[in-house]
């Protein structure tokens, strides 16, 4: 057995385990292997890709792939707000100032959301993360199922906010493959 097949092997093997995380509840640290595991598969679909694969529009509608990973990473921001600190991360100005075109996904992000190296996506998003992380070591499992009344007047718990941001992403994750799989080769 080659060292490159060991190594594939290994990193399948840590790629496809969700286990609790160390340094969390361990309810909390399933959710945080399943946050990451689906941000590695994110990072690994996009890496490499040009600048003009980032902004690439395939029409007036269309949300470019740097739109997109800003908007996987605004969506933690807005839940780091609604779960750690019970307020509305569009209620917070300079959170608006910085989020609030990324979240929308509409004209704005079309026209401001350009000319980026995915370097600068890739940061902002394990920044973010990171974030998350230091807050979520902060809890334990009792938190995680405490529930509030969204504004619809449903209740949802912690955990099923958590696991929508992930949701989310790999609903993105999605829509980045068939743009990867159909954007003309660019350069």
């Amino acid at each position: 057995i080659s060292a490159r097949h060991i190594r594939f092997k290994d990193m399948k093997k840590r790629l496809l385990t969700i286990a609790p995380e160390p340094g969390y509840s361990p309810h909390i640290g399933v959710l945080v292997s399943t946050m990451q595991r689906c941000r590695e598969r994110t990072i690994q679909m996009v890496q490499g890709l040009s600048i003009a694969q980032l902004d690439y529009l395939f029409d007036a509608h269309d949300n470019s792939i740097g739109a997109l990973l800003l908007h996987i990473a605004s969506l933690d921001v807005a839940f780091q707000e609604i779960t750690f600190r019970n307020r509305n991360s569009m209620d917070v100005p300079e959170l608006v100032e910085k989020w609030q075109v990324p979240m929308y996904l509409d004209d704005p992000a079309r026209q401001q959301i350009r000319g980026n190296p995915i370097d600068y996506y890739l940061q902002e998003m394990a920044a973010v993360r990171e974030a998350t992380l230091t807050q979520l070591r902060q809890y334990d499992d009792e938190w995680l199922w405490r529930e509030s009344q969204e504004n619809d007047g449903l209740n949802v718990n912690f955990y099923y906010q958590w696991y929508h941001v992930y949701e989310d992403e790999i609903n993105h994750r999605g829509e980045i493959g068939w743009r990867l799989s159909r954007i003309p080769v660019l350069t």
